[in-house]
């Protein structure tokens, strides 16, 4: 299995950018599908965005055209663009290693929008 570390999270105000990194550690990272998700205080962990072993990427309506996921496999680390940012997006990212019933979690990064 892969250890995950995100990094990146921080204040920022509305309408800036941020960009999350994380980290794996462990082999065969490439194989691994990858992906955000977000908790916010009272709220369930939800998807923010999602990146195949192929690089194919999918993202719910509520990010969409706002955040992009990318990969770069020689560095073993998944990124997410957040651009435009919302009081809505503060919240607790977390990063999802997922090969087939296996998965790992990193341990979370907080991203906070002042309006």
């Amino acid at each position: 299995q892969v250890q995950l570390v995100e990094s990146g999270g921080g204040l920022v105000q509305a309408g800036e950018s941020l960009t999350l990194s994380c980290a794996a550690s462990g082999r065969d990272f490439r194989v691994y599908a990858m992906g955000w998700y977000r908790q916010a205080p009272g709220k369930q962990r939800e998807l923010v965005a999602a990146i195949s072993s192929g690089g194919t990427t999918n993202y719910p309506d509520s990010v969409k055209g706002r955040f992009t996921i990318s990969r770069d496999n020689a560095k073993n680390t998944v990124y997410l663009q957040m651009n435009s940012l919302k009081p809505e997006d503060t919240a607790v990212y977390y990063c999802k290693a997922q090969y087939g019933p296996f998965d790992s979690w990193g341990q979370g990064t907080q991203v906070t929008v002042s309006s």
